[in-house]
């Protein structure tokens, strides 16, 4: 977005003409958003981005001459700049938009072909609130995050543990799948805490999100099924559109987690806020809870609960987050004992859980 609250340009590209309509009807309904142009392919859409310079794109996968991918890579190559993909909710859709998001996609929104006029209706508030966000905090250094050097040893002394910690849990929303693969592969195959990660996704893509991160790390990651045991070296992300929690079996073995259908007054799913307190109930000092990139306020009530516990809490600094929302209303809280840049967490988490310091 340009300086002096100009309006947020946008560039529409999908190989619909409905939906190029749909899209840029739902987008200018807000104030604050223009539609500078449309595109119909990926070609197109070099063309115009190189001519018109946008502040953001919403790009379609399959399209004929030039497909999403394909177009994707060469925008993160000659003209990086916030992408958000229409996918559609099936698991090949899942995969490819995932495949996006490897490649710099910022992040994605259903589309469902079939019945597109209603889905595209329920979500316009997401859209429109994503595309403000968005092109407002992206800057080109996040997309270039991996050639920061690894930074130096020492964590402050407000966190150090003076206890082990048994479990690491993860809340995260926008930009999560980018994050998490920032900082799981990261982490040793013996890594001595359990992990949980509730990540903000709809089913069929946390499946794949758990494949894809186990090919890449040498701990072992899974999606969660009920009564899934919970231990070292082993990371467990919640089934898409439904929530997880942690329970202690009444045989005082290990602790498992839970799986349970949307729960009445939780907007968020998987809720970040119910793992997080779940975790406290059962753990409760061993927790440490770390809350990524990400719009809203899931998990606020979760690092409150664990911060009561007296656990461990840290949150991800503005400058290398997608979104700040998620952080921001822990840090400005006070339930936040370390604000870390995502290049730092995978060194801190080691030293703090493994090292104890």
């Amino acid at each position: 977005m340009h300086p002096g609250g100009d309006k947020v340009r946008v560039l529409v590209v999908d190989d619909s003409p409905f939906m190029r309509a749909a899209i840029k009807r739902i987008l200018e309904s807000d104030p604050e958003i223009e539609v500078i142009d449309t595109a119909g392919d990926g070609l197109e859409a070099i063309e115009k981005i190189e001519r018109l310079k946008p502040d953001l794109v919403t790009l379609d996968i399959q399209m004929p001459r030039m497909d999403g991918l394909t177009a994707l890579r060469r925008i993160m190559k000659e003209h990086p700049l916030p992408v958000i993909m229409l996918s559609s909710m099936t698991e090949d859709g899942a995969k490819v938009t995932l495949e996006a998001m490897e490649i710099g996609a910022v992040d994605y929104l259903p589309k469902n072909i079939r019945q597109s006029s209603l889905d595209i209706i329920k979500v316009r508030k997401e859209l429109l609130e994503k595309v403000k966000l968005i092109a407002r905090t992206w800057h080109k250094e996040r997309h270039e995050l991996n050639q920061i050097p690894r930074p130096k040893s020492g964590t402050s002394p407000s966190i150090q543990a003076h206890h082990h910690i048994d479990v690491l849990v993860i809340g995260v929303s926008t930009g999560g799948p980018r994050a998490l693969q920032r900082i799981l592969p990261k982490l040793p195959g013996d890594f001595s805490a359990g992990i949980l990660i509730a990540q903000h996704m709809p089913p069929q893509f946390t499946k794949l999100l758990a494949e894809r991160l186990n090919q890449m790390s040498k701990i072992k990651v899974v999606e969660g099924k009920n009564g899934e045991e919970i231990r070292a070296g082993k990371a467990i992300i919640a089934p898409g559109g439904k929530h997880m929690k942690v329970v202690n079996p009444f045989d005082n073995d290990r602790p498992r987690i839970r799986v349970i259908e949307r729960v009445e007054g939780m907007i968020y799913v998987p809720s970040v806020d119910l793992l997080m307190e779940s975790a406290a109930q059962v753990y409760g000092d061993r927790v440490l809870a770390l809350i990524l990139t990400g719009m809203g306020n899931d998990g606020l009530k979760g690092m409150k609960a664990v911060k009561e516990k007296g656990g461990v809490t840290f949150a991800q600094d503005e400058g290398s987050s997608v979104i700040f929302g998620m952080p921001k209303v822990c840090i400005e809280a006070g339930v936040v004992d370390k604000v870390l840049s995502l290049n730092e967490i995978p060194y801190r988490l080691i030293e703090i859980i493994e090292d104890g310091r």
